[in-house]
C-alpha cells in the first residue's frame, strides 16, 4: 500500500478561500452539471465501456487519491455479472469528491448517486484518444485536488476516474505529484502511479507527453509497459466515449508551427478562476495592500524631475519595448500576471539557492520585469527566441523586500534567483531541460549615471538584440512603490500616451484617458491613423487602446500601435505629465547635458568612485574564484 509524501502543513500550500467563496464553488459545479445531465438514463445507450469488465476496479491510495476506473449505475446492472459490478455503493462513507475524466454523462448520475450522499462531483472532460488531456483541463484538475486536501477535515479520500483509471487518470495524477513535490522527477511519478495502479499508463505518446512538459530528458530505461490483457481485443482501440482518431492523425495536429513571435502573444494556460482569485488575495495579503496590478509604474522625465535626480542617487538602464509582466513563483508552477491582474501558468523552474523547509524551488517569490523578443543573427539567418528581464523583486519565498533599498533587493535577485539557475544549467546530464523552456531568463543591468552616454547609449541599446525606446532611472536606495512610482523615471525617444478610442454617432473621434476609474474625454484631440497596416474604416478601432505619439507641427496624435496587452487608457496623471514632458522637449542631448552636471556633485562624485571601486573588487573576485 501507498502512502505517500504528504505530511507538510496545508496552510503552506495555498491560501484558503473564505466560507462564502467555497459555498459559490459549489453554486457553480451544481449549475454546470445540470447542463451536463441526460434527462433520464433510460434515454442513454446503455452499452458497456470496452474492456471494462475484466479492468481492475481501482488502484491503492496515493496520498488521498484513488484511481478507478468508472463506476457504472445500477442501469448497467442488466449487462454486467452480478460479481463484475462496480457502483459507488462501495464508495459512499469513504470518499468526499469525485473528479471525473469521462467526455461523455451517460454512465452514472452524479445528483442521485454522489451529491445525496454529501459527496462532490467534478467533471473536467477529456477526450480518451491519442491527444492527451489539455493544459487547461491539467490545471484545473490539479487546483480541485489541492483545495480538497485543503479543507478534508474528515479525512475522506477522492476517487478520480476516466474509463478504465489507467492513461488519463494516471496522465492527471503525475502531473499533480509533479506539481505537489517539485523536486519529483516524471520517471518518479510515473513508478508511483504504476505501483498504485498496475501496470500505470500504457500509451506511450501519454508517457512523452509528460516528459516534453515538464522539460526533462526521459531516461532510456523507462519502457512503456505493454497494453493490458483486458484492452488488447481488436473492438477495444479507443474508449467507447470517444471518437477515434488514429495516432498519426493526433501526432500531426499536435506537431508545433513555426510562428512569427510577437510581444503581442498570449502565453503560458489559463487556471481556475478561484484559483487566480487565491493568488490575487495571498498577494495582496503578502504586500498588505488592496489593489489591482501592484506593479510600480514609471513617471515621464520632464525639467522639473530633474530635480529628483540631482536629490538622490540614481542609477539608469535602457528602457525595453516589450510586454510588462509581473512574475510569481510557488512550488506548484510559475505564473505571468499581466496588466489586468490575470494569470497564466508556464512550465519554468527556479530553484533556491538554500533549501528553506522541504522543497527546494521557489514559493511565493514575486519579480518585476519585461518580456521581450530576441532577434539572434546566426550568420545569413537568424531566429527569434522570448526573454524575460526581471529588473525587481518584491517578495522572496514569502518574505516581504519591498521596502528594502533597490541595491539590495537587485544583489538579492542574482544572488539568490539567477546564480541558482545558472549554476543548475551547468550540471552535465542534468534530468531538466532549460533549454526547453518557453522563454529565458535574465537580469537587468543597471549603470552608473556616469556611464548613460557611454555604456548605455553608446554601447547598450546599440548592441539590443529587442527594441528600446528610452531609458528607466532608478533610485538606487529607493523602496519598492506600487502603483504610480513618482521617484521612478522614463525618458523616452519619443513619448506616448494610451487613449482609449471611440467615435460618436456622426463618426466624430473621441479619445479618452481615465480619471478615478471613469473614462475622461479629451476635448479638441485628435489622431491621425498614418502608414500601412491601418483599416480605413476607424470604426473597427472603436474600444481599442491606440498607442500615440505627439506630430509637434500638425499638433495632432499620431497612431503607432494597437496596445492588445491594455484593456485601459493611461490615466489623466500620466497624461499631464506626458504632455508637460512634451512641452519640456528634453531631447537626449539636454538631458546628456544636465546629467553631467549632476554627477559633479559631491554625493554622486563620491558614491560613484565607491560604487566603482567596488564593482571591481567583486569583478576581480569572481575571476579568482
Amino acid at each position: 500500500m501507498i502512502s505517500t509524501m504528504y505530511s507538510e502543513e496545508t496552510s503552506e500550500r495555498s491560501s484558503f478561500p473564505s466560507k462564502r467563496h467555497l459555498e459559490d464553488r459549489t453554486e457553480n459545479r451544481e449549475e454546470h452539471s445540470k447542463r451536463l445531465r441526460p434527462t433520464s438514463f433510460r434515454d442513454q445507450k446503455v452499452t458497456i465501456p470496452q474492456g471494462w469488465l475484466d479492468c481492475p476496479r481501482f488502484g491503492q491510495h496515493i496520498g488521498l487519491i484513488i484511481p478507478s476506473k468508472v463506476p457504472l449505475s445500477e442501469s448497467y446492472n442488466d449487462c454486467v455479472p452480478s460479481g463484475k459490478r462496480y457502483n459507488f455503493k462501495q464508495w459512499l462513507t469513504k470518499i468526499g469528491l469525485v473528479i471525473d475524466l469521462t467526455n461523455t454523462t451517460r454512465y452514472y448520475h452524479p445528483n442521485t448517486e454522489l451529491r445525496q450522499n454529501r459527496i462532490e462531483y467534478v467533471k473536467i472532460r477529456c477526450s480518451g484518444r491519442d491527444s492527451v488531456p489539455d493544459n487547461v483541463s491539467v490545471n484545473t484538475f490539479v487546483h480541485e485536488v489541492t483545495q480538497f486536501e485543503n479543507h478534508n477535515l474528515s479525512e475522506k479520500y477522492l476517487l478520480v476516474h476516466c474509463t478504465h483509471g489507467h492513461n488519463r487518470t494516471g496522465f492527471m495524477i503525475v502531473h499533480y505529484l509533479m506539481r505537489s513535490r517539485p523536486m519529483m522527477s516524471v520517471t518518479q511519478a510515473l513508478k508511483i502511479f504504476s505501483d498504485a495502479r498496475p501496470p500505470g499508463i500504457y500509451k506511450p505518446d501519454y508517457i512523452d507527453a509528460l516528459y516534453r512538459f515538464y522539460h526533462e530528458v526521459k531516461p532510456g530505461s523507462v519502457i512503456c509497459p505493454p497494453t493490458p490483457e483486458w484492452k488488447r481485443s481488436e473492438e477495444a482501440k479507443f474508449d467507447d466515449d470517444d471518437n477515434a482518431l488514429s495516432y498519426r492523425e493526433v501526432q500531426g495536429n499536435n506537431q508545433e508551427e513555426n510562428v512569427q513571435l510577437s510581444n503581442d502573444d498570449v502565453l503560458g494556460d489559463e487556471i481556475p478562476y478561484d484559483q487566480e482569485v487565491s493568488y490575487q488575495n495571498s498577494i495582496n495579503h503578502m504586500l498588505n495592500i488592496s489593489m489591482q496590478f501592484p506593479g510600480s509604474h514609471p513617471l515621464s522625465l520632464g525639467r522639473e524631475a530633474l530635480q529628483l535626480l540631482r536629490q538622490r542617487y540614481y542609477y539608469a538602464t535602457w528602457k525595453a519595448d516589450g510586454t510588462r509582466y509581473m512574475m510569481l513563483l510557488t512550488r506548484d508552477g510559475c505564473y505571468l500576471v499581466n496588466r489586468e491582474y490575470r494569470f497564466r501558468r508556464v512550465q519554468m523552474r527556479f530553484p533556491c539557492e538554500y533549501e528553506p523547509s522541504d522543497y527546494k524551488v521557489h514559493h511565493y517569490t514575486l519579480l518585476d520585469g519585461e518580456m521581450v523578443v530576441d532577434t539572434i543573427k546566426e550568420g545569413e539567418t537568424q531566429r527569434h527566441v522570448r526573454r524575460y528581464l526581471v529588473y525587481d523583486l518584491v517578495a522572496i519565498n514569502g518574505q516581504f523586500v519591498a521596502e528594502r533599498p533597490f541595491s539590495e533587493r537587485w544583489n538579492i535577485l542574482e544572488r539568490e534567483l539567477i546564480k541558482p539557475r545558472n549554476d543548475e544549467k551547468k550540471v552535465r546530464d542534468h534530468w531538466y531541460r532549460y533549454d526547453k523552456e518557453p522563454f529565458g531568463v535574465r537580469i537587468k543591468a543597471f549603470c552608473l549615471l556616469s556611464a548613460v552616454e557611454k555604456k548605455v547609449f553608446n554601447e547598450l541599446i546599440p548592441l539590443l538584440s529587442h527594441e528600446s525606446d528610452g531609458l528607466i532611472f532608478q533610485g538606487w536606495d529607493n523602496p519598492y512603490v506600487f502603483g504610480p512610482n513618482k521617484d521612478l523615471l522614463k525618458w523616452k525617444f519619443v513619448e506616448t500616451l494610451d487613449f482609449l478610442f471611440d467615435m460618436d454617432k456622426y463618426g466624430r473621434q473621441m479619445l479618452f484617458l481615465q480619471e478615478r476609474g471613469r473614462m475622461k474625454l479629451m476635448e479638441g484631440f485628435a489622431v491621425e491613423f498614418r502608414g500601412d497596416g491601418w483599416d480605413n474604416d476607424l470604426a473597427s478601432y472603436c474600444g481599442k487602446i491606440v498607442e500615440c505619439s505627439w506630430d509637434k507641427e500638425k499638433k495632432v496624435w499620431v497612431s503607432l500601435r494597437i496596445r492588445v496587452d491594455k484593456s485601459k487608457p493611461n490615466g489623466i496623471g500620466t497624461g499631464r505629465s506626458v504632455i508637460k514632458c512634451i512641452e519640456d522637449d528634453l531631447t537626449k542631448e539636454v538631458l546628456l547635458k544636465e546629467i553631467k552636471e549632476i554627477i559633479l556633485l559631491p554625493m554622486y562624485v563620491e558614491r560613484i568612485e565607491n560604487d566603482t571601486k567596488e564593482a571591481a573588487r567583486r569583478k576581480h573576485g569572481n575571476r579568482k574564484g
